[in-house]
């Protein structure tokens, strides 16, 4: 027997909570941080580390490289973020202007942009009656922009987030490249680097539905030709006496 209840049936794979996408764009990014971190720090350590084998010199190479690189990413993502959010506020602000001034037009105007998604006039004149008696603002941010006024992204959380996530990236080759001995630095920092980076590839591929073995892939022999590539030039300059 159909169940007629109210409650919304909702099936599996398929997500209905409110601001799910937010927040799964937060954990992408946070992801995609974490795998910067580990590229960019493991990339310099073991560049230092193929030119010499002084751990002074590779702990403050990786310490650089981690500070360095969480204060440009929380840079760049309050930058960036600042803008996303400023305009975000002004479309709020106007729009809500205009629901004060000018009900009637707005009412209209959702009501066409409901006709515009298929319903029949007096459909969607119900279905924008409906919205505007619950909520006007709210009901034109969601239909007409794609807004959520209490989603407007904080542009000092995510710079915290993004230098957070790096440095957690940045913490790992950073360990995995100073505590082994001497003759083992190298392999272990390869081993570690590129299974965490196996680690993120699948973790980022979940969260956007797509391939994990693909994205595994891609990421790992992104990360494995950047070690290589920074190894191989370290110890050419060390070799030369250059470094």
């Amino acid at each position: 027997m159909t169940d007629t209840g109210t409650d919304t049936e909702h099936h599996d794979g398929e997500p209905h909570a409110g601001g799910l996408s937010s927040k799964l764009n937060w954990l992408r990014a946070a992801v995609l941080g974490a795998n910067d971190g580990i590229v960019s720090t493991a990339s310099i350590v073991v560049g230092v580390a193929g030119a010499s084998t002084s751990v002074p010199a590779i702990a403050t190479a990786g310490v650089a490289a981690l500070v360095g690189g969480a204060v440009s990413m929380a840079l760049g993502e309050y930058v960036s973020v600042s803008s996303q959010s400023d305009s975000q506020k002004a479309l709020i602000e106007k729009e809500r202007k205009e629901l004060a001034d000018d009900p009637e037009t707005e009412l209209e105007e959702l009501t066409r942009l409901w006709e515009a998604r298929g319903l029949q006039r007096s459909t969607a004149e119900r279905v924008a009656t409906e919205l505007t008696d619950r909520d006007a603002l709210a009901a034109h941010l969601s239909t007409e922009l794609g807004i959520d006024e209490d989603e407007v992204v904080s542009p000092w959380h995510a710079a915290f987030a993004s230098a957070a996530s790096f440095s957690v990236g940045a913490l790992l080759p950073l360990l995995a490249i100073l505590l082994p001995p001497d003759g083992a630095r190298i392999p272990v920092t390869f081993v570690v680097v590129l299974l965490a980076l196996a680690l993120t590839g699948a973790t980022s591929a979940r969260i956007g539905g797509g391939s994990v073995p693909r994205a595994t892939v891609r990421v790992v022999v992104g990360g494995a030709i950047a070690l290589a590539a920074t190894f191989v030039i370290g110890s050419l300059l060390g070799t030369t006496g250059v470094a």
